[in-house]
């Protein structure tokens, strides 16, 4: 039996935006610069396959954004 083809077009991928993190980067909360780099201007967290993190540095990265949060050193949202 032939394979039958499907008739809708494949998704583009999306360009890969990696910030080329170093293995001695550490995360903290007191430095809101660094972690404005990995939150989206509506304010989630980007994910690590877009930021090219280890899973143990996306956790730390979480943790420290939270944290920042909670004292306003990072707001959680945009304004509205």
């Amino acid at each position: 039996m032939p394979v039958k083809k499907s008739t809708r077009p494949r998704r583009q991928r999306i360009e890969q935006e990696y910030i080329k993190p170093d293995a001695s980067l550490v995360f903290d909360y007191k430095n809101p610069e660094l972690l404005k780099r990995y939150v989206t201007e509506s304010g989630s967290i980007i994910a690590r396959q877009r930021n090219g993190l280890t899973a143990k540095q996306q956790r730390q990265l979480a943790q420290q954004i939270k944290r920042a949060r909670q004292i306003a050193l990072l707001p959680f949202t945009s304004t509205l």
